[in-house]
């Protein structure tokens, strides 16, 4: 049932997890928050009327609903692929997890997300000359997104947070007050609140009201401006093991986004000239050893 693998995710601590079908004896997908917030944006009505969609539905169910239009098979890496191949799965198919599958076995073995990657590479980049576009800037690298910024506000209704979650495809909301001051964010991981209160009946509520129930692994929002060295941006992004840094200008108004996924296409996609060889000597590191050593 699909309410209670949400249960499960949150019992267990996780994100996601690799959905088993019996009848392929196979993996075909993965079960995250984000089918969480699909569920609750078709099937929310109005305050207290019950979602039964979520209680009743089976997830094979809930996947050929939603997926009938868009299903595309489960994207996934061997454990003997370089951890180039995998930040350009990651980044080329706009995913946030990427199952280690045994090709022998068929067995997952891990899975790989940005930041375990970015940690990894923060690491190995202390033991090798530093790339010189390490010292340049955000504004001079243009790494982030600055136009048409998905927010909300802090008396912003639940449901419209989560609908944007679902429209702009994004995995974390700042929110601004009307001055323009970015005082909190709402990420999609904080939803998952919802199924471990049983609250997910009453999404008319305010953001503000949802943060107050968020759960003790909050990230906190952490800042930066466009002036600050890519070294500096990653450091930063590595030690708070957070998945994304809100730019702003001095007075705290929200400029732009920068993502673990925007930093990994700048380190690794990226790179100008003779800088890039350093870079491709780390990814060229086999997934299995990056399993291992994070």
């Amino acid at each position: 049932m699909v309410k209670k693998a949400f249960f499960a995710l949150v019992a267990n601590g996780v994100r996601a997890a690799p959905l088993w079908e019996s009848k392929k004896q196979g993996f075909v997908g993965m079960l995250t928050i984000t089918d969480f917030i699909n569920i609750l944006t078709r099937y929310y009505k109005s305050p207290m009327v019950q979602i039964y969609e979520l209680e009743e539905h089976k997830i094979e169910t809930w996947r050929e609903l939603y997926l009938q239009e868009t299903f595309k098979p489960l994207v996934h890496i061997s454990p003997g692929a370089s951890i180039f191949e995998a930040v350009h799965s990651l980044i080329k198919n706009k995913i946030h997890r990427l199952p280690v599958i045994d090709p022998v076995s068929g067995n997952a073995l891990y899975i790989l997300t940005h930041k375990r990657i970015l940690k990894f590479l923060q690491l190995f980049v202390c033991e090798m000359p530093m790339p010189a576009f390490m010292k340049q800037t955000l504004e001079d690298l243009s790494v982030g997104t600055y136009a048409n910024i998905a927010f909300i506000h802090p008396d912003t209704p639940l449901i419209t947070a989560l609908s944007i979650f679902t429209h702009r495809r994004v995995s974390a909301l700042p929110v601004v007050d009307h001055n323009g001051k970015v005082v909190d964010i709402y990420s999609k991981f904080d939803v998952i609140n919802l199924a471990a209160e049983k609250t997910y009946n009453n999404l008319d509520v305010t953001v503000t009201e949802a943060l107050r129930h968020r759960s003790q692994y909050f990230e906190g929002v952490m800042k930066c401006n466009k002036l600050e060295t890519l070294e500096t941006i990653v450091d930063r992004i590595v030690q708070a093991e957070v998945h994304r840094l809100v730019v702003v200008d001095e007075e705290s108004r929200i400029v732009g986004i920068v993502s673990l996924s925007d930093i990994l296409q700048a380190l690794v996609l990226t790179p100008a000239g003779e800088q890039y060889i350093v870079v491709i000597i780390i990814m060229n590191v086999v997934v299995v050893t990056l399993c291992w050593r994070s």
